[in-house]
């Protein structure tokens, strides 16, 4: 979120943003404002997305602006006392505990379980952002969320413990200077070892922003590494990917836009995304790895174990975990040419002949009869 320091008030929607409602966006950025004052700007019409009018419940998208009126053009009102926040349970407070993998003076870093929501809704009450306040500090101060990941999607997860980290990461995040590499089993084989896609993603119509698809017109750039780090024959794929870019369900999206559906995940890839022969049908994609530059220097580098459904599915498939070693978070040096590819293989194949002619002059040395003395 940016402030361009304009009135009346305008921001700049983060990427850790986009896709959630308008409403959402005011309790994460601006909390001391009432969703009361938020519908009342709605229906006087100063409640702007791009200069068009808004309403509480519109997505919004990574990019736009949002204006709202200044300090002083809000009335006094009284807030409401806040609702209670029910207390943890013995065993939800266990359960956020043993989620942590990493922690330091400046955030946790989580293995979210598959099928825990990170934030709640009007139908989801057991959510992550709620099991935080078992991870508080003595003067009760919870981790803040920086960033996302889907319900059906585990792995690593970075909490800030303060809000000068939840700033510094947040800037990370959105800045994509954080890396993070996924682990993903795929239906079918991709062509070759390794490639990137760059396909624009737009938010689907029709499905009330809950689901994505390419748009070379009007999509935001979306661009994913890929790796295959092992094959079952034509059947499946284990993959390692990289996403370059940030978009709502980008990994899901553009795995199914290249013909291999992340297996279980039925939204982006409908029947054909489940294996038979005892796979899973849960997703099985997986933040394996979570790199990004921690405050005042030094880096925080997590590598999350992968959940009990997914380490079964490729223990079935007949891959061996020690093949999965990351791949480097860097850029990828330019591919080769055509043409310094040939010579190569021209210069691997004299070498092999040069060396099998000189094995058989050696047999024919050793095999001649020796001379009489």
């Amino acid at each position: 979120m940016q402030d361009r320091g304009a009135q009346p008030r305008t921001f700049v929607v983060a990427e850790d943003d986009d896709g959630i409602r308008l409403d959402r966006w005011f309790k994460r950025n601006a909390p001391d404002i009432s969703f009361n004052i938020v519908s009342r700007w709605a229906r006087t019409g100063q409640l702007r997305v791009n200069g068009q009018r808004a309403t509480p419940g519109d997505r919004i998208e990574a990019g736009q602006t949002i204006q709202y009126p200044p300090p002083e053009a809000t009335p006094a009102h009284n807030p409401k006392p806040q609702r209670k926040r029910e207390p943890l349970t013995d065993d939800e407070e266990e359960l956020v505990r043993d989620m942590v993998i990493h922690r330091d003076a400046h955030a946790f870093v989580l293995n979210k379980p598959p099928g825990l929501a990170t934030q709640g809704g009007t139908k989801t009450h057991h959510h992550l952002d709620r099991l935080l306040d078992g991870l508080a500090d003595d003067s009760g101060n919870r981790p803040k969320l920086v960033h996302r990941l889907d319900k059906d999607t585990s792995g690593a997860l970075l909490v800030a413990r303060s809000a000068r980290a939840a700033g510094h990461f947040s800037k990370a995040f959105s800045g994509r200077t954080a890396r993070k590499v996924y682990w993903a089993l795929v239906v079918g084989v991709p062509s070759g070892d390794e490639g990137l896609i760059d396909a624009p993603l737009a938010k689907q119509p029709g499905t009330g922003g809950e689901k994505m698809h390419i748009d070379e017109e009007n999509g935001l750039p979306a661009k994913t590494r890929w790796r295959v780090i092992d094959r079952a024959g034509n059947r499946a794929a284990w993959v390692e990917l990289q996403p370059l870019t940030g978009r709502t369900h980008q990994l899901r999206a553009h795995m199914a836009a290249i013909g291999h559906p992340i297996v279980g995940d039925a939204k982006y890839g409908g029947a054909e995304a489940f294996l038979t022969g005892g796979i899973s049908r849960k997703m099985h994609l997986h933040a394996r790895r979570l790199r990004v530059d921690a405050p005042g220097g030094g880096t925080v580098d997590v590598t999350a174990d992968l959940p009990p459904h997914m380490a079964e599915s490729l223990g079935t498939l007949g891959f061996e975990l020690m093949h999965g070693e990351t791949m480097s978070l860097d850029q990828p040096k330019p591919s080769q040419s055509p043409a310094v590819k040939k010579k190569r293989v021209a210069a691997a194949a004299k070498e092999r002949r040069q060396a099998r002619r000189g094995e058989r002059r050696s047999r024919g040395a050793s095999g001649k009869p020796k001379g009489r003395r």
